[in-house]
């Protein structure tokens, strides 16, 4: 079945929707679990020991940019179609991501990163492979290899932010900077996971942590209580919104919530803190927003 013929794929998906699916034409599933360095976690071996079958190992770090200092920076168009290219995926393909993290930490990362590069074909599974496995549905161990794929990329410059456009929005205040650390890293009271970072944030930034878009199941929150919560933050998505978090990963959750929302002007800080927080001359706010 061509994409013509394929209905729109959903930014979010249920795991009864993915269920009824799996292994259907045109439908790739990938797990692109990634964790603080801080977790003891191996997404690699957990990915080899047990997955939804048919899935693929986005790697996280093997897909970002190798020469940056920063982790998780996004590379070049080029280098992004050459790897899902050998990483077996089509230009024409709908694309299921979920994480183990049971509180979507990196799927919306790579969500976003297929979407920054022009795929627009590609969901969350909501509740991941926490829910997924919870359900008792089926799981496969190994590696999944697909043939070499036809994939091709072209990023959308407006959709990320740098570190001069940071530092300029400290006295034009053009766009909203929302902090998706735990409120601890963000008031600078939590060490950070990383060696090497100041503690505390950017001045004039917001801070709402990503797991608070979650329910206790690791599911999104309705529509509404996710419209309340993010309101509560201080947040106004009708204004421009820069997501920032430790390293661009869980801030990418932020993005995905307000794309279900409605609101498509929400851009990524893709050095976030690691980029901010690891400099001496950037200014650090510390406290409660």
């Amino acid at each position: 079945m061509s994409t013509a013929e394929r209905a729109p794929l959903p930014a979010l998906v249920s795991t009864e929707w993915l269920a009824a699916r799996l292994g259907g034409a045109g439908l790739r599933v990938l797990d692109g679990s990634t964790y603080l360095p801080t977790s003891g976690r191996d997404p690699a071996a957990e990915y080899a020991a047990g997955h939804i079958p048919g899935a693929v190992f986005f790697d996280v770090d093997a897909s970002s940019d190798r020469a940056s200092s920063l982790p998780h920076m996004l590379p070049s168009a080029e280098a992004f179609a050459r790897r899902m290219t050998e990483l077996g995926l089509d230009d024409d393909d709908d694309l299921v991501v979920y994480d183990g993290s049971g509180v979507n930490l990196s799927a919306p990362r790579v969500w976003w990163t297929f979407r920054v590069f022009g795929h627009r074909g590609v969901a969350v599974l909501d509740g991941g492979f926490a829910k997924w496995r919870r359900e008792g549905r089926p799981i496969e161990a190994g590696t999944v290899t697909l043939p070499r794929g036809r994939f091709s990329a072209r990023l959308d410059r407006t959709a990320v932010r740098d570190l001069a456009a940071l530092r300029a929005n400290l006295s034009t205040r053009a766009e909203q900077v929302v902090d998706m650390r735990s409120s601890g890293r963000f008031a600078g009271t939590e060490a950070e996971p990383r060696p090497g970072l100041r503690a505390g944030h950017i001045p004039g930034s917001l801070n709402l942590p990503f797991d608070q878009l979650v329910a206790p199941d690791g599911t999104l929150l309705p529509a509404d209580a996710l419209r309340r919560r993010i309101a509560a933050a201080g947040i106004d998505p009708a204004r421009p919104v820069v997501a920032t978090c430790g390293s661009g990963t869980s801030a990418c959750a932020l993005i995905h919530a307000l794309h279900l929302l409605g609101h498509e002007h929400a851009a990524l800080y893709d050095g976030s803190w690691t980029e901010w927080g690891g400099r001496e001359d950037t200014p650090v706010a510390a406290g409660r927003p």
